[in-house]
């Protein structure tokens, strides 16, 4: 008995389709269609709202928060240099969290129903679709639900002067990456240094995927090993 293979229709809502695909979604989700045009996720038009979110919202959004976080530190007697290290700090780890989650969370392999829903939901879908300038950013709805265990995680591991300007320092890293992560798919950088991160981005979607998973620097790639083959040793294998 042959079965034959789930083929996805991208002219109907995809995120209750990807599921079907089982084995065979890691290779489907890591072949890239270049285009603005985003697909459709869902027909009902209340969740779809949900999906789409502009570039400019996360900073909008989030920077007033990340401006109250600072000040309340200040205001328990934290002096500019105090506040601006423990910013420095959150930033950091921001930086170490972002590597985290995108290479073990958003490149986690699936192949059940909805291990493939979730996961095109998470990320899949901004490698199926990487010039979807509606979906690169994170929707601030799901970040405001995220960030109540973070908080707790600094408060709990931190004294309560501190964690403000920590947690407000870690929510700027986020707010720089989203941002870069934008820029680096639409923008088109003049120096040498913007214009190489967008290199190693694109890099990234476009021929080796499983490394390069940083985004505002290689850092944590350079760290762990997951720095992607220079075109002189592709060239001389």
């Amino acid at each position: 008995m042959v079965v034959q293979e789930f083929t996805v229709d991208l002219n109907k809502p995809l995120v209750f389709q990807v599921g079907h695909l089982g084995e065979t979604y890691q290779d489907w989700v890591h072949q890239p269609i270049v285009s603005k045009e985003g697909p459709r996720f869902f027909e009902s038009n209340f969740w779809e709202f949900f999906t789409r979110t502009v570039w400019w919202a996360v900073p909008l959004i989030w920077l007033p928060v990340v401006c109250w976080f600072i000040y309340t530190s200040f205001q328990m007697g934290h002096t500019l240099p105090q506040v601006c290290l423990m910013i420095l700090g959150g930033i950091f780890v921001w930086t170490l969290l972002e590597y985290t989650l995108h290479r073990f969370l958003f490149h986690i392999k699936t192949k059940s129903y909805w291990g493939n829903t979730i996961h095109y939901l998470l990320h899949g879908c901004h490698h199926k679709h990487p010039m979807d300038g509606l979906r690169l950013v994170f929707p601030p709805a799901a970040t405001a639900i995220l960030c109540v265990p973070f908080w707790n995680l600094v408060k709990f591991m931190s004294t309560p002067s501190i964690a403000p300007a920590l947690f407000g320092g870690g929510l700027l890293g986020y707010v720089m990456y989203d941002v870069t992560h934008y820029y680096l798919h639409h923008g088109q950088p003049s120096k040498e240094v913007p214009r190489n991160l967008k290199k190693y981005h694109l890099n990234h979607h476009f021929k080796v995927q499983n490394k390069g998973f940083g985004i505002t620097s290689s850092l944590w790639d350079r760290t762990f090993g997951t720095l992607p083959p220079s075109k002189a040793s592709q060239k001389s294998k």
